[in-house]
């Protein structure tokens, strides 16, 4: 009797390798353990600074040691990633991942500037850095690049106005990057959660266990809704019912009002966090 795939499963069955930005923690994390879980044979690529732990199902866990705000170190791990896998998985689509992003809670430019550049770097640059450098062996072995977005990306975000932005462009840079490679063998997903309970909190400067973290998401949530949405072929998913119905009702106002109402909603959490 063969037995039936479900439809996560199916949507693993080309890939052979993932790459992965960030799975040390969070979504990224939760993106390794799940398509080890479901397709045990998979090779995984991990690029962060941090090698990631107690990490569950995964037999072909290979780290590669980074800071992905850094280019020229950007430049050497893709390399090398791509160097492994053409040596240890020669065969079948690899499937990329860019995960890591971070955000930051407060007036431009707080914390400071630096940081505000940072994020740029791992949210922007790196992603499209990465994308670039592994383009040509997407399109010779074929494979998928999902891009982490957020609902951030579609209405400015006052109190986050650098991340908003970052993600808004990384919605329509993955929805163009689609289109420009349809009928090349690969194909992208920008997948877009709302607030998700991950180390994005502490990093913003959130405190846990405020009103926006006791509504997320969980990371296995997230990823479940990514994989599903690349099943089905889909180039964009918003994963959420609420979410949903709250980017349609954003899109329906001038984008101004959508701005000052983002405005208050943020600034209202930035008091409640003790925020000026």
């Amino acid at each position: 009797m063969s037995s039936v795939r479900s439809p996560l499963s199916e949507a693993l069955v080309p890939f052979t390798s993932v790459v992965i930005t960030g799975g040390s923690s969070g979504i990224g994390k939760s993106f390794i353990e799940l398509c080890a879980k479901l397709k045990p044979e998979l090779t995984f690529c991990n690029l962060s600074r941090r090698n990631p732990s107690e990490i569950k199902f995964v037999k072909r866990l290979n780290h590669f040691s980074c800071d992905l705000a850094l280019p020229a170190e950007a430049a050497r791990v893709a390399g090398e990633v791509e160097a492994l896998l053409r040596r240890e998985v020669p065969l079948g689509e690899v499937l990329l991942i860019n995960n890591s992003g971070f955000g930051a809670m407060g007036a431009f430019p707080e914390p400071n500037l630096a940081r505000q550049l940072e994020m740029i770097d791992v949210n922007v640059r790196a992603v499209v850095q990465v994308t670039g450098q592994f383009l040509p062996f997407l399109r010779e072995r074929g494979g998928a690049i999902i891009n982490v977005a957020s609902t951030a990306a579609f209405q400015p975000t006052p109190s986050m106005a650098t991340y908003g932005a970052t993600k808004a462009f990384l919605l329509h840079w993955s929805l163009a990057l689609g289109d420009e490679l349809r009928g090349s063998g690969v194909r992208t997903l920008a997948v877009c959660p709302g607030t998700t309970t991950t180390e994005f909190f502490r990093e913003a400067g959130l405190k846990p266990g405020n009103a926006a973290a006791r509504m997320s998401l969980t990371p296995e949530e997230v990823v479940r809704a990514a994989l599903r949405a690349l099943g089905k072929g889909r180039s964009q998913v918003i994963v959420g019912g609420t979410n949903r119905l709250l980017v349609i009702a954003g899109a329906l106002v001038p984008k101004p009002l959508a701005t000052r109402v983002a405005g208050k909603v943020l600034a209202r959490y930035r008091r409640k966090q003790g925020g000026a």
